[in-house]
């Protein structure tokens, strides 16, 4: 008689055989209590009696005893299956038992069968009751991140020339007619936002420009640089009419308050300084940052200025007694740029780390942006449609969707001929009073123009979201 030949399987086949055996086996009682057995708990009592006073009770009660409740200990937690190679269990000797076959209605109140044993039944596999499939098992949870909104890729559309020096801050003037932009070639330029054209330069500075702010209440515009000034300069005569001292070194960021004719500028000093613009008078020193203050906003509810350091940081300032009101610890590298949102109580946060949302007033932090640019962000602007774009030392451009945090579209800036790649880093970022164009400052001492690609639809350029799958808290 001849043996038929058996299929070589491999240990990885087996292996998946038996999973499967096991799977289909307990899936059914799978996060079932089981029923409390009174018994076995009362043995393991008497166990826990036997390991700590059994030279104790050995004295009093005869060995045969403890013989007998090991051995009765011993067949109650047997674990027995039905099938032919176990026939006590189907001639129905009590035991606690996993029995498998069909159900059976439990005749008692409270989990314990007619013999005292607990009894966890599990449908056979012929059952009707057996249908589970392994994505009724894993079944997806539909994802609780907010879809982010379709924008419109932006593209460039001017490049504007004139500076000597590379291009670091920029101010669009309320009236949205012009705009100003200062440069490490000490100078302050004037420009038609319409046409790109030059109406004016500037020079008193004898260091480059890092800040730039135009009143919209006055007709003053307010410049602060490396060569620790910061000047007033009035727009009717174009002449410095003011200029505020203090600061101890260079001076790297400026705002004007929205609503009371103050000042604020922070520096390389560590210090936030409030000037009240008309007396020339510092008002504060907003002291407490353990390195440079390299951005700064303000709001016309408290808190009313925001601080950002290099020392990675961000503080909030109560401004009637110069005193931190909260200090934000979220970051690990130095917070270069900050950008209130135009429309909600939210603003956000740019390092070499990652992108932060922050909720205004109380600064609780929200969550990261979806990507990691991987570069320093010098520059950020947010407009009132959601659009929030960063820019990197390395010539990086990125347009972010603000309700999600799903970065939309990465561009890279070209660099003016004749200047090297190296030079591609973006210094300063803002859009003009509607929102609808965004003028970027250079290394390679352009000034970009960029608008929304009026040719494209949702079809043209697909939104390729994949909501998160773990959110990263810090």
């Amino acid at each position: 008689m001849e043996v038929e030949p058996v299929e070589p399987q491999s240990l990885k086949k087996l292996s998946f055989k038996s999973l499967k055996r096991a799977l289909d086996l307990f899936s059914p009682v799978h996060q079932q209590l089981v029923p409390p057995d009174l018994q076995s708990k009362q043995i393991r009592i008497s166990y826990k009696v036997n390991a700590e006073y059994g030279g104790i009770k050995n004295t009093t009660q005869p060995p045969q005893q403890t013989k007998d409740s090991s051995q009765q200990a011993g067949s109650s937690n047997a674990l027995a299956l039905a099938g032919p190679g176990n026939p006590d269990l189907q001639k129905g000797e009590p035991q606690k038992a996993l029995v498998v076959g069909p159900a059976m209605p439990s005749t008692s109140t409270n989990g314990l069968g007619s013999q005292g044993k607990s009894t966890v039944v599990i449908p056979s596999s012929g059952s009707s009751e057996r249908n589970f499939s392994t994505s009724a098992l894993m079944e997806r949870m539909p994802s609780k991140w907010p879809r982010p909104v379709w924008h419109a890729p932006w593209k460039n559309y001017r490049v504007i020339s004139g500076h000597l020096g590379w291009v670091r801050s920029v101010a669009v003037d309320p009236s949205n007619t012009w705009f100003a932009t200062g440069s490490a070639d000490r100078t302050i330029k004037i420009w038609d936002l319409a046409s790109g054209v030059l109406k004016l330069t500037l020079t008193g500075h004898i260091e480059q420009v890092r800040g730039l702010a135009i009143s919209s209440k006055h007709t003053y515009m307010f410049s602060a640089g490396d060569d620790k000034q910061v000047k007033c300069w009035d727009l009717e005569q174009n002449k410095v009419i003011r200029s505020y001292h203090g600061h101890l070194s260079g001076v790297y960021c400026l705002a004007i308050h929205p609503t009371i004719d103050i000042l604020l500028t922070g520096g390389r000093d560590s210090v936030c300084r409030v000037w009240d613009i008309r007396s020339k008078m510092q008002i504060h020193a907003l002291s407490g940052h353990e390195n440079t203050v390299c951005s700064v906003f303000t709001r016309p509810t408290d808190p009313q200025v925001v601080t950002g350091s290099h020392d990675s940081t961000i503080k909030m300032w109560d401004l009637r007694y110069g005193k931190t009101m909260l200090t934000l610890t979220n970051h690990k590298k130095s917070v270069r740029a900050m950008a209130p949102h135009p429309k909600e109580q939210a603003f956000a946060s740019a390092s070499a780390d990652n992108i932060k949302k922050f909720t205004l007033p109380k600064g609780e932090f929200c969550h990261n942006m979806l990507s990691q640019q991987k570069t320093i962000i010098n520059a950020m602007a947010v407009n009132e449609e959601g659009v929030m774009v960063t820019g990197g030392d390395n010539g990086s451009m990125w347009f972010w969707d603000w309700k999600s945090g799903h970065n939309f579209q990465q561009s890279q800036t070209i660099v003016q001929p004749g200047s090297l790649d190296s030079e591609a880093g973006i210094y300063a970022l803002t859009y003009d009073v509607t929102g609808t164009r965004l003028i970027s400052c250079e290394a390679d001492k352009t000034i970009k123009m960029w608008k929304e690609d009026d040719n494209a639809t949702p079809e043209t350029h697909p939104l390729n979201f994949r909501p998160p799958k773990d959110i990263r808290r810090f």
